[in-house]
């Protein structure tokens, strides 16, 4: 009877272990989660420049805002996890960010609702672009909403005042072209041929000051894609 008594005790033992380790683990990979963006040693983009900026304003990055996650970036994210009792990984997950004070949106499902909203921007914009320019302008309207400076929602970013001419002067309502809806959804699926650009301009047909001094990352047809 003693030995099934242990026997028993030992099993007992075994699960609570088991479970106690099952909430460690989920605890620990909090951090980690894939819900929400995070940015870690080796990332780059928007994301990396707006944690960079806002370790500067604490005092905790003193190196140049590159949009790059090297060491010194690790370093500081490191610094201001212990200051602010955070588990001290170096990846700015969700937690992290919600520290640093950084709101970053999600890229919206490929709903027949979400393309047909991408696509009609898309086309009003990038009409008689190549393909892959109109994919473009559709990833940059996407970039926007993951960037701290943009709303945070599709409709948001087509519909902020002054973004768009196309949807002050009335092309956000012509007919939309099929490529468009094609363009739409290779873009919600995650073709970004800017890599990470917020900004895009035809130099043809602007003299914006401000959109000319962005540092241009590529040219896609017509138009100079930048951040």
């Amino acid at each position: 009877m003693k030995d099934q008594h242990r026997i028993a005790s030992l099993k007992a033992l075994g699960i609570i272990m088991g479970i106690l380790f099952t909430l460690w683990a989920v605890s620990r990979s909090y951090e980690n989660s894939t819900v929400q963006t995070i940015s870690q040693y080796g990332s780059r983009g928007n994301e990396v420049i707006a944690i960079q900026k806002k370790l500067k304003e604490y005092g905790l990055f003193n190196d140049d805002v590159t949009g790059y996650y090297g060491p010194i970036t690790q370093a500081a994210v490191k610094r201001f996890q212990k200051i602010n009792g955070i588990s001290q990984t170096g990846i700015a997950g969700p937690q992290t960010l919600k520290a640093l004070g950084i709101s970053i949106g999600t890229v919206p499902a490929s709903t027949t609702q979400n393309i047909d909203l991408l696509a009609r921007i898309i086309s009003a914009e990038a009409r008689g672009e190549p393909y892959i320019g109109q994919v473009a302008v559709g990833a940059v309207i996407l970039n926007r909403i993951e960037h701290p400076s943009f709303p945070d929602t599709l409709s948001g970013v087509i519909f902020q005042k002054g973004a768009f001419t196309a949807v002050t002067d009335g092309q956000f309502n012509q007919p939309v072209s099929d490529s468009a809806y094609s363009a739409a959804r290779d873009a919600l699926n995650g073709w970004d041929p800017t890599n990470g650009c917020i900004y895009y301009y035809n130099p043809a047909k602007t003299s914006n000051k401000f959109i000319y001094s962005r540092p241009i990352v590529t040219t896609i047809g017509n138009h100079r894609f930048c951040n």
